[in-house]
């Protein structure tokens, strides 16, 4: 870490220890306040839809009302205009702590130009997404909420942003294991980079952690959770790292494999857990990759299927990509703690309560999420990032009666998945 950003960290940090909380419930409600929000009773569903590899700037560029830029400057002080490309690309910039910190540069974010690619493209991090390919997120967001200062809580790729949105948390793992199954499944040999406390990567070891979970804290109450994944082993399947879960009762009984469940089935049909996740295939991922971007119809099929259902009326829905890809954007994330933050990704806030139309300019983390997830079950807050969080609560209001569903239009179902195009299509150095 360099002193700049040292010092950054610890002016924010001091700023964060003497800073007041706002009443539960009222924009920019900080993590302080009591857990028992005013979702509490009200919302019986938290659906979380984990989606891949996007900033704000490159997938909602231009979108009305949001903060985004359409250039930005490199490594030696040129002006880049950011290019229009399809959602669909076979492959995209790296994304690792590596890269963000030439990215970041300090707070400049001038150093996109420094990013490789896979693609050997030049400046291909300077690129926004077709607004026609993705405009099922667009409808989302026009008839529900979204968020343009989400910022993930770690500065890397896909492995600590996951555990992140399960646990609030990622003490062992700043970047990807170094095979293909993310945990305690991997392959022997596999390791996995941590930062210390100088923001230093050094190889922890291998990636089978044994810290709480927000899965725990359910277990604890008695509430239902479970968690989708195209298989119980693989990239984006966190639990599997997380050895009392691997090795414990909930492996079975909580962690759902495609083979063996599917969601929008599970939602339409009213087979909701209280907590859920769903994290797509390769196929289904907005994560360039060689055979396919299906996300906006594979999600449009889950937010579909949940408002179509029995459920609709208790649940709240949150579309978080899980981190920035390497693609440009312009806004500085603050720096907390040597982990984060990482750059803003879109979140989309869909619910009943939703306040629709909304733009939420409050900053978030992705312990914004969990935080809301506590207060709505009364649970115990896990770690740094759900304790210094907002809890998303101005894209709500809960004083309203619920409002009928509003469906994705104009989206067709998403094509079949074939069996042989899975998230082990990209390669583990590129999640």
């Amino acid at each position: 870490m360099t002193f700049g950003r040292f010092f950054a960290v610890a002016v924010a940090l001091v700023f964060a220890g003497c800073s007041s909380s706002a009443a539960p419930g009222v924009p920019g409600h900080q993590g302080q306040g009591p857990l028992n929000g005013p979702q509490h009773g009200i919302i019986k569903h938290v659906v979380i839809i984990i989606q891949e590899n996007r900033t704000v700037d490159n997938l909602f560029n231009g979108f009305p009302g949001i903060d985004t830029a359409q250039s930005g400057l490199d490594s030696h002080g040129n002006t880049v205009q950011l290019v229009k490309r399809p959602l669909f690309l076979k492959g995209g910039p790296d994304h690792n702590h590596t890269s963000f910190e030439s990215a970041y540069d300090n707070g400049k974010m001038d150093g996109f130009d420094l990013v490789p690619n896979s693609r050997n493209v030049k400046d291909l991090s300077y690129s926004y997404t077709d607004p026609a390919d993705v405009a099922a997120y667009w409808q989302m967001a026009q008839k529900y909420a979204i968020g343009d200062r989400m910022f993930q809580s770690n500065s890397g790729p896909s492995f600590p942003a996951h555990l992140y949105l399960v646990a609030s948390q990622s003490p062992f793992a700043a970047e990807n294991p170094t095979a293909n199954t993310w945990g305690c499944d991997a392959p022997p040999g596999t390791t996995v980079k941590a930062l210390n406390s100088s923001g230093q990567e050094y190889v922890y070891g291998f990636p089978c952690f044994d810290f709480q979970t927000i899965g725990d804290e359910l277990d604890a109450q008695g509430i239902s959770w479970r968690y989708y994944a195209p298989t119980a082993a693989a990239p984006w399947s966190v639990y599997d790292a997380i050895k009392h879960i691997r090795y414990g009762p909930d492996w079975n009984a909580d962690i759902a494999s495609f083979a063996q469940y599917t969601p929008a089935t599970d939602f339409a049909t009213g087979n909701m857990a209280s907590v859920t996740w769903v994290v797509p295939h390769g196929f289904d991922s907005d994560h360039p990759n060689p055979v396919g971007d299906h996300g906006p119809e594979w999600v449009s099929s889950l937010v579909n299927a949940i408002g179509e259902g029995p459920d609709w009326s208790t649940t709240a829905i949150f579309i978080v990509w899980d981190d920035w890809g390497g693609w440009y954007d312009h806004a500085a994330p603050k720096q907390l703690d040597v982990y984060g933050l990482g750059l803003r990704v879109p979140v989309i806030v869909i619910s009943p309560f939703v306040r629709q139309g909304y733009i939420s300019h409050v900053d978030h983390e992705f312990g914004s999420i969990m935080r809301f997830t506590e207060e709505t079950f009364d649970l115990p807050t896990l770690a740094a990032a759900d304790q210094r969080s907002d809890d998303l609560l101005d894209c709500f209001d809960f004083s309203q009666s619920a409002q009928p569903f509003k469906p994705i239009t104009g989206v067709g179902p998403p094509p079949q998945y074939d069996g042989t195009s899975i998230v082990s299509d990209i390669a583990p150095d590129d999640e």
